[in-house]
């Protein structure tokens, strides 16, 4: 009966072997997807226990926000859309980059997605958003830079989701972008 299920044609077989494979694959990324669903789920019941024994001061003080650093020189000279998109290429890129996280995973949980918290404040040029990026870099806060191709142009960051209380000394002498 096993020899009915080995194909006997030698073109057959890498065919069969191929689809396996894309089979095992999509499986594994299937099952990568479960997880991350299970511990987006273990996320928000942790937050949801969190912000009921926390009172409502050190809840708002814990709020999960990501941080959109743009550069004045460039808001002054460029198109604001394409400002814009530099942007959001750099929020995405830091919440992609860091997708596994927990407070990334809180930050897009479903029951946040309407209350996302993002501050978006602005450097003066490309040496203070490089040096920014340093400070951040020794101080352990994950972020991405945002460098526009094939220019090599550095117009902007965004930091992975973090607790307010945790990241927003790095940016206290930073103005709001206006």
């Amino acid at each position: 009966m096993a020899s009915m299920l080995i194909p006997r044609c030698p073109l057959i077989k890498p065919h069969l072997e191929r689809r396996a494979t894309r089979i095992t694959q999509r499986s594994t990324i299937f099952l990568g997807a479960a997880a991350r669903m299970e511990s987006l789920t273990a996320a928000n019941a942790a937050a949801e226990s969190a912000s009921n024994d926390q009172g409502t001061e050190s809840s708002a003080a814990d709020t999960v926000v990501q941080y959109v650093v743009l550069r004045r020189d460039l808001i002054d000279t460029w198109p604001l859309g394409s400002l814009v998109t530099q942007g959001c290429h750099a929020s995405v890129a830091a919440i992609w980059l860091h997708k596994d996280d927990p407070d990334t995973l809180l930050y897009c949980s479903t029951s946040n997605l309407d209350s996302m918290h993002k501050v978006t404040l602005e450097v003066k040029g490309e040496t203070q958003i490089i040096n920014l990026s340093e400070k951040l870099k020794v101080g352990g806060i994950a972020h991405k830079l945002w460098i526009e191709q094939p220019e090599n142009i550095p117009t902007c960051l965004a930091t992975k989701p973090y607790p307010k209380s945790i990241i927003s000394p790095f940016f206290k002498k930073l103005k709001l972008c206006k």
